[in-house]
């Protein structure tokens, strides 16, 4: 502190004085924080049996360090750590999160680089593939949820950076891991932000699906974080001050990296998923989906011809193309993926379509209609002046799986509300969920009953146990629907209001089988499919239907598909069924199911909760319920 003061008469010996003393205690710190480190050698190389299993991240083996793991997931699952790692250039917490990542979807039998989810981890192993541009997947894993372990007692999360000299000199790794296992918000709005919505850590086994979930009832500063993390590392009575020194400095350093940010990431790694083009180019290739909106646009020239056309989440701006082939005067097109928006100019301007600013300006009389803008409908104003209701066609291809997953129609609605003028034209303007039970064909069961003439029926059966607890997305044969189907809800986006998208609704399943002896079936759960319809409303000329149902061909969305948890027997009618014994069994089969279903908007931004309530109705008019089902999507 003495050389902070002005200098003075005797100020030389005052600091000779100083420099001594500081040096002796720093000389004291160093062998402190020797000690500590030797310490610390002892009881990893006491440690070393107990940490040397390093589990796979697809199967069950394995191994006794990082390299042979890393080799292993390389070779025999395609899924190389390291060389991801390197080209993406993947700091200790990029790392981190990605590790936490890839658990986390094979948990739930998900791809973890192009989402497909597989009925069993078999199958996940089976369908894992080559990724060809890491670069457009990393947005999945940005998310700072991922900071949070997701297996208990990872040893890899504490070992894959041993190489990393500066990294292991500055901090020690076990201590981060309990200040991150106590890092429990997920989605803490910076200091500009004003939302307050955080993430808390919900309690799940490693079959529950969800990770994380909404809290509003707790919300840190970024300067309190930083004291629980800090103060952490400063607690350590053994480490010599220099040692806390340098352990501050670099999680002072990385601390901006451990702050979770606001709904807003969630944005970011929604659209930033949607800058692969692997996924435009599944999405182009569903003939269902591209033909349906393509007639729609081409086939009703009433409607598209020297009209100012809005295209929501224009991806590679396919509808805008057709608007523009349709005779559309202008199209405005929308897209929150920075990436995306500039390949759509690319194929507007190649294509002789867009319409630029400067010839619009000039003598030169713009040849192209469509302009495409960066950013959510939300906030066009902030990059475009539209003039309210001044939209003739609301265009946008807004469905997800199960209809709602993604939420945006939230935005679709949004722009309708501001841009669309009075009895404009919403294209699809109708959207139906309809609700089916379907059979034993529908699950994994029979595949495992006779494999190679060998019975693993075991495992059908713990699969099926699993999906009780989530939903999976999938195709449905049609042969294995077993019951009715019912419409659980239609929207009329013309007219239905914003808080109209979460819903509950009540459906009545019958059983198909219609023969003589009164055969008992069984059904293992529901499937939910859509159609959107472009209506004689609006597609005067030609009405198109857009539909997901197991009994047309299959799209892209396939369908979703929510499992009972215990099988429910069916039949047409059994007057003689056991009056003593339970309604859905084989002894008294239901002649009815009742569904109460509730769908909305999860905390998780862009997921749905779904709620599942099911009852079986006896021939005799008894009702038995079982525990209601909850499922995130």
């Amino acid at each position: 502190m003495a050389k902070d003061l002005p200098p003075n008469e005797g100020s030389q010996e005052t600091e000779a004085m100083d420099y001594e003393l500081e040096e002796e205690s720093e000389n004291e710190e160093l062998e402190a924080w020797d000690d500590w480190e030797a310490e610390k050698d002892d009881v990893e190389e006491e440690g070393d049996v107990s940490d040397s299993d390093f589990l796979c991240f697809f199967c069950d083996s394995k191994y006794g360090s990082c390299d042979a793991l890393f080799e292993h997931c390389s070779t025999s699952h395609r899924f190389d750590f390291r060389g991801i790692r390197t080209s993406l250039g993947l700091d200790f917490y990029g790392a981190f999160k990605l590790i936490n990542y890839v658990r986390s979807q094979v948990a739930e039998n998900r791809c973890w680089s192009c989402g497909v989810t597989c009925q069993s981890n078999q199958d996940l192993q089976n369908h894992l593939h080559e990724t060809v541009n890491v670069e457009d997947i990393k947005p999945l894993w940005e998310d700072d949820r991922y900071l949070k372990p997701f297996m208990k007692d990872d040893s890899l999360l504490y070992s894959f950076g041993e190489d990393e000299e500066d990294y292991t000199a500055s901090v020690d790794k076990e201590e981060l891991m309990r200040d991150l296992e106590n890092f429990e918000e997920n989605a803490i709005d910076d200091e500009n932000a004003g939302d307050t919505t955080a993430f808390s850590a919900d309690t799940c086994d490693k079959n529950g699906g969800r990770i994380v979930s909404a809290s509003n009832d707790y919300s840190p500063t970024a300067s309190s974080l930083e004291k629980v993390i800090v103060n952490g590392v400063d607690s350590r009575e053994h480490a010599g001050s220099a040692g806390r020194k340098l352990k501050d400095e670099h999680l002072r350093a990385s601390f901006p990296t451990l702050i979770a940010k606001d709904i807003k990431n969630a944005n970011k790694n929604y659209f930033g998923a949607y800058s692969s083009f692997g996924i435009h180019r599944e999405m182009i290739s569903d003939k269902v989906r591209t033909d349906a909106y393509r007639q729609a646009i081409l086939k009703n020239p009433s409607l598209l011809n020297n009209a100012v056309v809005m295209d929501v989440g224009c991806g590679t701006g396919i509808l805008s193309l057709f608007a523009a082939q349709a005779g559309a005067s202008r199209v405005i097109a929308i897209d929150g993926s920075e990436k995306m928006t500039r390949v759509a100019t690319q194929i507007a301007m190649d294509n002789g379509l867009w319409r630029s600013e400067s010839q619009n300006e000039g003598n030169k009389h713009p040849t192209g209609v469509i302009e495409v803008v960066h950013g959510m409908v939300e906030e066009l104003d902030k990059s475009l002046q539209v003039q309210p209701q001044s939209v003739d066609v609301l265009l946008s291809e807004w469905m997800g799986y199960c209809l709602l997953y993604e939420s945006m129609l939230s935005s679709v609605l949004f722009a309708r509300d501001r841009w669309l003028k009075p009895g404009g034209a919403i294209l699809p303007d109708t959207a139906t969920i309809f609700v089916a039970g379907f059979g034993r064909g529908g699950t994994s069961l029979p595949f495992w009953e006779n494999v190679y003439g060998f019975n693993m029926s075991c495992i059908g059966k713990e699969l099926v146990g699993d999906a009780a607890k989530i939903p999976i997305v999938d195709i449905v044969d049609n042969n294995d629907i077993v019951t009715s189907s019912g419409v659980l809800q239609t929207f009329d986006l013309a007219t239905m209001k914003p808080n109209e998208v979460d819903f509950t609704a009540s459906a009545v399943l019958e059983s198909l089988s219609n023969d003589l002896e009164c055969r008992t079936t069984w059904c293992y759960g529901v499937v939910l499919w859509f159609e959107t319809g472009f209506t004689s409303r609006f597609c005067k000329e030609v009405p198109v239907v857009l539909s997901t149902s197991p009994s047309t061909p299959k799209t892209h969305w396939s369908q979703t598909i929510l499992t009972f948890q215990e099988p429910i027997a069916m039949a047409s009618a059994k007057p003689s069924g056991d009056r003593f014994a339970a309604v859905g069994t084989d002894a008294c089969p239901a002649t009815k199911i009742h569904l109460r279903i509730s769908i909305a908007r999860a905390v998780e931004h862009r997921s749905i909760d779904i709620s599942l309530e099911t009852a079986g109705i006896g021939p005799d008019g008894r009702k038995r319920k079982w525990p209601a089902q909850l499922f995130t999507l």
